[in-house]
């Protein structure tokens, strides 16, 4: 059994061998980070992001729940989204689900499994929302695999109703939102082939004019 002592240990390990290998990896780390990329995944731990993609630390904003869900509500993830748009001004947001996923799995069953119930609701919608195509597929398996990927295509267009990702293509910044799984016997990705660089790719409904502060005053008033 790991102890937390172990994990210094390890921690110690692995600092002295980045800087036998690169002496300067460090110094490096210091300045400030230019990701390119900003990574919405799932939490689960046999799928880490920088590993995955062969990036070194620097290289990925990384933001991870169960199911790698954008929830219009959830602060968490709109901050980090925000952060990664607006300031650290990556130029491509991945979302990546995995297939085997436990919140998947949780979500498409009629079990209570407590708390995380209110938070894998959407995926329930999801499915209902797939219901006709999910339900045509013949074996459990293949039925969740596809719910895995139907999962990730609805958070991207989650990413792209954001007043966040509209306001960067508003002002035209280079921006691409991708949906991409991850299959864990395997270790590769298998991109889903949505790749969405403009508001003209959205529903009409979801697109989201410039806001104008004066009218709000006056609502408000």
């Amino acid at each position: 059994m790991t102890r937390i002592q172990d994990l210094f240990e390890n921690n110690k390990a692995w600092s002295k061998r980045q800087m036998e290998s690169d002496p300067d990896f460090f110094n490096r780390l210091t300045t400030l980070q230019k990701p390119k990329f900003l990574w919405i995944g799932c939490s689960d731990s046999r799928v880490p992001a920088n590993q995955i993609l062969g990036l070194k630390p620097g290289e990925v904003f990384v933001h991870r729940n169960v199911a790698n869900l954008v929830v219009h509500s959830d602060l968490n993830c709109l901050s980090v989204l925000q952060y990664a748009v607006e300031v650290l001004q990556v130029e491509h947001i991945i979302v990546c689900g995995h297939y085997g996923c436990g919140g998947i799995g949780a979500a498409c069953s009629n079990q209570q499994f407590g708390l995380i119930d209110n938070w894998l609701r959407s995926i329930k919608d999801t499915y209902d929302r797939y219901r006709s195509e999910i339900e045509a597929i013949p074996d459990q398996a293949s039925r969740h695999d596809r719910m895995c990927e139907l999962n990730v295509l609805t958070q991207v267009m989650n990413v792209c109703h954001t007043t966040i990702v509209q306001n960067a293509w508003a002002r035209g910044q280079k921006l691409e939102v991708h949906g991409l799984v991850y299959r864990l016997t395997d270790g590769l990705l298998h991109d889903l082939a949505v790749h969405i660089t403009s508001l003209d790719q959205i529903e009409d409904i979801y697109k989201l004019g410039r806001l104008d502060r004066r009218k709000t005053d006056a609502a408000a008033g």
